[in-house]
């Protein structure tokens, strides 16, 4: 017998399970007696074992194996009458029960999945960037192709922009030392963008041996949390200048970017498609996230704690995996788990709401679309043979190939029932970071 219990939690679920003793008795009994006929025990021949000593030695063991059978077929009856779709295993309770109870008395808590209401998607406007690639866009990016294989001199000029410098520096907080707020032999290119902007300022302009104090906020949305948007002091001495000394564009330039014959028209032509690409992907990467974001605004779905927890241990490992390539030992690092459950139930929702446009809307992936989406992404190697098979030769490689274009599948549906407006932008801006000063 079971029956329903009522749960603050919208997808917890509560399930009584009855289990007759009597019924647990007969199959144990038909377990001893199988059991008798081949077990063996020493003094007793193969087969003439007395069912009393089998029942001594084996019989709780054998009981704790037919109560958890049965209370797992009690439970599968019980969810496939009410239709239930559950998530992760059931946690089950033994009850309390009168003595001599002819019945064995569980409680069932699990998850279910969430019913989910796709919303309105019509009334939401995406913007689609729009860039053109054109010669100047080539210039920019051959003369950061240039400064990445640049050379170095000491000068004794003051610092400016793309100079390479070292210095030593400290900062204080309300007069008290910070986490990474000192450092010393610390060598940084001024305009790279790999510090703050008014760190870079206070810098140029100073010559090899000088020392400077200067006072400076960290922005309110600073990836350390700990000192965005405070007041800070540094003290900073600089300990040397290097003058950027760039190569020529020539044919032995053209060489270094894979171009065989050193052709530089070539080196133009290639760079050229590679920012086409580079638009291509992060145009589709810009509609993406408006259109994920979109689904999360406009759907009702409640995320399964259970599957959030799985998501929070995952992001914990991936990012000690990723500190361990650089490094970083993950121990050395608190990762709380706190820190990754909003992330983790953005991506649990998303998880759910895609699959039900999949669903509803039979956008499962075909072979053919994955074998062009891989061929596409080989493209901006040197040997895209190579990198086909690389990806075909592991299943793990080609689900994560499958993934993507099961979430492009989406954003093509999605598109549809959108209004797209287009969006006029420098490459520039569509990447994020101005070439000029890079």
């Amino acid at each position: 017998m079971q029956s329903n219990v009522e749960n603050p939690n919208p997808l917890e679920r509560n399930i009584d399970i009855s289990i007759s003793q009597e019924k647990i008795q007969v199959e144990l009994d038909a377990r001893l007696k199988r059991l008798a006929g081949k077990v063996k025990v020493q003094g007793f021949r193969p087969g003439k074992v007395p069912l009393k000593i089998v029942a001594q030695q084996f019989g709780a063991q054998l009981r704790q194996e037919v109560l958890g059978e049965m209370l797992q077929k009690h439970f599968q009856e019980a969810i496939q009458q009410q239709s239930l779709r559950i998530v992760g295993a059931p946690h089950f309770k033994a009850k309390q029960s009168e003595e001599n109870n002819a019945h064995y008395e569980f409680s069932a808590t699990f998850e279910v999945y969430p019913d989910i209401r796709l919303g309105d998607l019509s009334a939401l406007n995406v913007s689609k960037p729009v860039v053109k690639i054109g010669d100047q866009e080539v210039e920019k990016t051959l003369h950061i192709l240039q400064k990445q294989r640049a050379k170095y001199e000491l000068t004794a000029r003051p610092a400016a922009l793309d100079d390479r410098v070292n210095i030593d520096y400290k900062g204080l907080i309300d007069g008290v030392e910070f986490d990474g707020g000192t450092a010393k032999d610390f060598t940084l290119i001024l305009g790279d963008g790999n510090i703050l902007k008014d760190f870079e300022d206070a810098i140029i302009g100073m010559s090899a041996g000088d020392d400077k104090s200067f006072q400076m906020n960290f922005p309110a949305d600073y990836h350390d949390k700990e000192v965005a948007g405070k007041f800070a002091t540094f003290d900073i001495r600089l300990n040397k200048v290097e003058a950027p000394i760039l190569t020529d564009i020539d044919n032995e330039f053209a060489r270094s970017l894979g171009i065989e014959d050193g052709n530089i028209q070539k080196m133009h032509e290639e760079i050229r498609l590679s920012l086409e690409r580079e638009v291509v992907q992060r145009t589709r990467a810009k509609l993406k996230e408006q259109i994920m974001q979109g689904l999360l605004d406009t759907t009702v779905c409640n995320a399964p704690r259970v599957l959030v927890e799985q998501e929070v241990n995952y992001l914990i490992q991936d990012t000690k995996n990723n500190l361990a390539a650089k490094g970083i030992a993950g121990k050395d690092i608190p990762l709380s788990p706190e820190i990754f459950l909003e992330r983790a139930e953005r991506r649990v929702k998303l998880g759910l709401i895609l699959a039900e446009i999949v669903k509803l809307h039979n956008l499962n992936v075909t072979p053919e679309q994955t074998k062009k989406c891989v061929e596409y992404y080989a493209q901006s190697y040197e040997n895209p043979e190579q990198v086909i098979k690389w990806h075909y030769s592991s299943p793990e490689r080609l689900r994560e190939i499958e993934s993507l274009v099961l979430e492009d599948n989406v954003v093509s549906w999605a598109l549809e029932q959108v209004k797209v407006i287009d969006q006029e932008m420098t490459f520039e801006d569509l990447m994020g970071y101005s070439q000029a000063s890079a």
